[in-house]
């Protein structure tokens, strides 16, 4: 079995994918996508004793969202 990843640029593609899986010639699998950040959150804290957590991050970045958008 071999394992090839495409992009689809025409959703027609995508039905033409289905209906091969339909007849049980491929199978999709979904990946899961790791962000990047995420990523990078993880190689960070592998060097620091006090990172902050993701909870810490996104309440930062929310209370600097809300500053911008109140002036």
């Amino acid at each position: 079995m071999e394992s090839i990843r495409i992009e689809i640029v025409n959703p027609k593609a995508k039905n033409i994918i289905k209906n091969l899986a339909d007849m049980d010639l491929i199978r999709i699998k979904k990946e899961k996508i790791k962000s990047e950040f995420t990523e990078l959150l993880t190689k960070l804290r592998k060097h620091s004793d006090q990172a902050p957590s993701l909870e810490e991050i996104t309440k930062e970045v929310e209370s600097v969202r809300k500053a911008r958008y109140e002036k």
